[in-house]
């Protein structure tokens, strides 16, 4: 597939998009024209060839591995193609070698999808679960780290937290997280989400154990697939307690190679990838290739420069409307996304749906008003942005 040249502040991949300004690329991404293209090839050669088309495209998910693996500092062979974050997240706590009465720590205000799964499997394997409190986190950072700190001296199994918070954008200090962890003995799994694709992130740097993410938001993919990545010696250690037919060596040889291969004994892949398991989606997998190539065109430190640029114009002016925001102080915990509380008797839902009303798109996490650009948002809509909250405001203060 031909691929569209790509530049800041462009969204000539967007031509369809109706909004005059779309800012909730933290809860939805928009599809684009390349990601239409590629779920339309899929489609078609399925119309046409059925289950011929399904062996033609597993080749894309091989180069899909390797795209991936560039964009996060990974090896193709150490990530697995999943169905999204909280499967992916869900699969992992469940294979994770525990040892009743071990520790796991989680982070208070993460989204479900990091707490969820992990109270679960602490259930199932009798795990003691410690939350670090996270209500100063954007202030002060040693507000988060030194009781993470005092957990971890107590000693824990591992730890779960998320590249960026979604409610504030809180970019986390995943190479200090990762040092403690690696001091205590602990492991790091990062729910990567709300970063990847906009902050960079590289496993082999920053040390981190396990990424798990879903396609649908800073990756600009469908929803219903993502990817997680182990480091090699830690998948070799996960137990296949949701192994599936896909999952053992040489899975399909029985479908291919003729009478007498069909065998329920083929040994476990050793690896991330035995948490393949089934049938998965071909037309999202493409869709997340072509979704992520203006990613590695661009880069997402240029992206987030770029995203930053639109942040600090839209935060001075919408704090001199009486917001406050959410947003760090220091640049390197900031992310794409940029939180604000309304004013008082200003609800971030009616803002929402007033904005909406007036062509900008944004969304309202557990009360606060969030704008989340991406590299199409170009700085010239930030007028057309404030315009609307100032429109959107009076409309409220109006009844």
């Amino acid at each position: 597939m031909t691929q569209t040249p790509v530049a800041l502040g462009d969204r000539s991949l967007y031509p369809e998009l109706k909004a005059a300004a779309y800012l909730a690329y933290a809860a939805t991404a928009p599809v684009s024209s390349a990601v239409k293209a590629a779920v339309s090839l899929v489609l078609d050669a399925y119309a046409e060839r059925g289950n011929v088309a399904f062996l033609e495209w597993l080749e894309q998910r091989e180069r899909l591995r390797e795209k991936l693996g560039q964009l996060v500092g990974a090896a193709a062979s150490d990530i697995a193609l999943i169905a999204g974050t909280t499967r992916g997240i869900s699969d992992l706590a469940l294979c994770f070698p525990w040892q009743t009465g071990e520790r796991l720590v989680l982070f208070e205000g993460e989204f479900p999808a990091n707490v969820s799964p992990w109270l679960r499997a602490a259930e199932l394997f009798g795990l003691q679960v410690d939350f670090v409190p996270m209500d100063r986190s954007v202030e002060d950072e040693a507000s988060f780290l030194e009781p993470l700190s005092r957990l971890l001296e107590r000693g824990a199994r591992l730890v779960a937290v998320s590249a960026v918070q979604f409610q504030t954008g809180l970019s986390m200090p995943l190479s200090r997280i990762a040092e403690l962890c690696a001091r205590h003995g602990a492991e790091l799994c990062v729910d990567g989400i709300q970063g990847c694709g906009i902050v960079p992130l590289d496993v082999t740097a920053l040390g981190i154990d396990y990424l798990v993410t879903g396609a649908h938001k800073w990756l600009l993919g469908l929803e219903g697939v993502g990817f997680l990545y182990a480091r090699p010696e830690r998948a070799r250690a996960l137990l296949p307690r949701t192994a599936g037919w896909l999952s053992h060596e040489d899975a399909a040889r029985f479908l291919f190679s003729g009478p007498g291969e069909l065998r329920y004994d083929r040994p476990i892949k050793q690896g991330v990838q035995m948490l393949e398991g089934g049938s998965s989606s071909t037309v999202g997998f493409a869709a997340l290739e072509a979704a992520i190539d203006p990613l590695l065109a661009l880069g997402p430190s240029a992206i987030l420069e770029h995203v930053q640029r639109y942040h600090d114009a839209l935060e001075l002016a919408v704090e001199a409307r009486g917001f406050t925001s959410r947003r760090a102080k220091q640049a390197e915990r900031r992310s794409g996304i940029l939180s604000f509380r309304p004013p008082a008797k200003l609800s971030a839902t009616e803002l929402t749906l007033e904005l909406r009303k007036r062509g900008v798109f944004t969304s309202m996490p557990d009360g606060l008003l969030r704008f989340a650009p991406h590299f199409p948002n170009a700085l010239s809509e930030i007028e057309t942005v404030l315009t609307a909250l100032d429109e959107a405001v009076a409309r409220l203060r109006q009844g």
